[in-house]
């Protein structure tokens, strides 16, 4: 006669082996996944990814003979979605520089003026600013008459590019101060003993050795100005300098087709940013030689062999 003991010790041993079983199972398949390369298993992720998307755009019967149609209409935005990124980043990077050197200096004014620029510029959305440099600018020229109206009423793209290039710099003199920051006080201490003036020093030996800190941040912040390119298209451009976003708008209103533009407008961002990002990584490794990780290591071995291998 089977006792309760008995029934409980058969619970167990069932159970344990269940446990035993799946964790079995489990080890086998970390072993499979072991063998399988990274680059293998991120090329198999990309292509499920993909695959479902292509099903679902299936699924879903769009227009894809009036996308192609329209996608060179659409395409030719891309020169001014490019021209504005580029004018941006680049005045951002010089009020950048400016606002962090201000902010690291001991001048109350430069202080207060940087901190005022980078609160004002951070606490207010991107698209308040844009119109406010856009509409508010020619009423304070208006008020102000001759020569200021013609001077501070501004095209679109003058506009955009100024409200982008000072939003994004008010953000980057942050990553600018860090990169400063980040180089060693004893590199300004050797260039002070050397006899060389501030601007001298900044010039020759901070800046230099800043920018490989500077340099990835700074490529996420214009692969995000990038895509932000489309909010010019809100102050209504002609339609020779419109960019991506606005001829795709435009042309899918047109024609009762604003899914397929929006998509069309989507894919020719994303192609944009996956280029810039991989030309962002080839500049980040040419940069970062000579601070990896190892590499003294490396070279204390390879000279450590050498001096073995002589007589």
């Amino acid at each position: 006669m089977t006792t309760g003991t008995d029934r409980g010790d058969e619970t167990d041993s069932s159970s344990r082996s269940a446990l035993e079983q799946s964790r079995s199972r489990r080890e086998d398949l970390e072993l499979f996944s072991a063998r399988i390369p990274f680059k293998l298993k991120l090329v198999l992720v990309w292509a499920v990814i993909l695959g479902a998307l292509v099903g679902l755009f299936a699924l879903a019967d769009f227009d894809t003979v009036w996308m192609r149609e329209h996608a060179s209409f659409i395409a030719r935005g891309i020169r001014w979605t490019l021209t504005i990124a580029f004018l941006s980043i680049v005045l951002a990077c010089v009020l950048a520089l400016l606002g962090a050197l201000g902010r690291l200096s001991h001048n109350a004014i430069a202080v207060g003026v940087t901190g005022f620029y980078t609160s004002f510029f951070r606490g207010t959305p991107l698209l308040v600013q844009l119109f406010l440099i856009y509409l508010a600018l020619p009423q304070i020229g208006l008020a102000l008459g001759d020569p200021w109206f013609s001077w501070l009423t501004l095209d679109v793209i003058t506009a955009g590019v100024l409200a982008l290039g000072l939003n994004y710099g008010a953000y980057m003199t942050e990553i600018f101060r860090a990169g400063i920051q980040a180089v060693g006080h004893g590199q300004s201490e050797a260039a002070e003993a050397l006899g060389m003036t501030y601007a001298q020093k900044m010039r020759r030996v901070v800046i230099p050795q800043a920018i490989r800190v500077i340099i990835p941040p700074t490529g996420n912040e214009f692969i995000a100005m990038l895509k932000d390119t489309a909010l010019v298209g809100l102050l209504g451009a002609s339609i020779d300098q419109m960019e991506i976003f606005r001829r795709a708008q435009l042309v899918g209103k047109a024609d009762f087709r604003n899914l397929e533009a929006l998509i069309v407008a989507a894919l020719m961002y994303w192609g944009l940013t996956t280029v810039f990002q991989y030309f962002q990584l080839r500049l980040e490794r040419r940069l970062s030689k000579g601070y990896v990780r190892g590499t003294a290591g490396v070279a204390v071995a390879g000279q450590q062999r050498q001096a073995s291998a002589r007589p």
